[in-house]
């Protein structure tokens, strides 16, 4: 879980023994690239630590895919509807490369949140980033150019701009493939 604590301690230093508590509730598993962790309607009753790789959060407009997030080494993914509400997801989530994963059961991760101050508080920190860049994405769909937006992605994501297909990245900035290409090739 290298990864996986570093990106903790990075945003809220945890002690030996608050993640060796983490540690004894994760299981390691490994997902093939296209691999859905989460689906639309579905209770996974789990969230997914990611130690390596790279996915993408999505919903289904239609039969189009909307890429709504990102997640890479260190971050993790799970469905805010189960894990708050008891609801089956709204997203899809799924693998863009293999991908190492520690699994936690959401119970374990409500128990961890309730019982453990260190923890409750990187929660409250990785919520807190998770609404700024919700508001900063919105703000940018409504006053940025394709162009600034793009920018402002590839400072922000340098990781998803190397590893992501533009297909991806052009949903979750709202412009299309094309566009993005242009983009990118005047650069």
């Amino acid at each position: 879980m290298i990864n996986v604590i570093r990106k903790i301690n990075s945003l809220y230093p945890i002690s030996e023994e608050t993640a060796q508590a983490l540690r004894e509730r994760v299981e390691l598993c490994r997902f093939p690239k296209k691999y859905q962790l989460i689906r639309e309607g579905v209770c996974c009753k789990a969230a997914y630590f990611i130690e390596k790789g790279l996915t993408r959060s999505f919903w289904l407009v239609g039969d189009e895919e909307v890429t709504t997030s990102f997640s890479y080494e260190g971050g993790i993914v799970f469905s805010m509807d189960e894990l708050y509400y008891g609801k089956p997801s709204e997203e899809f989530v799924e693998t863009l490369e293999e991908v190492v994963a520690y699994k936690i059961a959401l119970n374990d991760l409500r128990q961890l949140f309730e019982t453990n101050i260190e923890l409750a508080n990187w929660g409250r920190i990785i919520h807190q980033n998770e609404y700024r860049r919700l508001h900063r994405s919105h703000k940018a769909c409504l006053t940025l150019s394709a162009k600034a937006r793009y920018e402002e992605f590839q400072e922000q994501f340098p990781e998803v701009c190397r590893k992501a297909q533009l297909g991806y990245i052009a949903s979750y900035l709202g412009i299309t493939p094309s566009t993005l290409s242009r983009i990118r090739a005047q650069k």
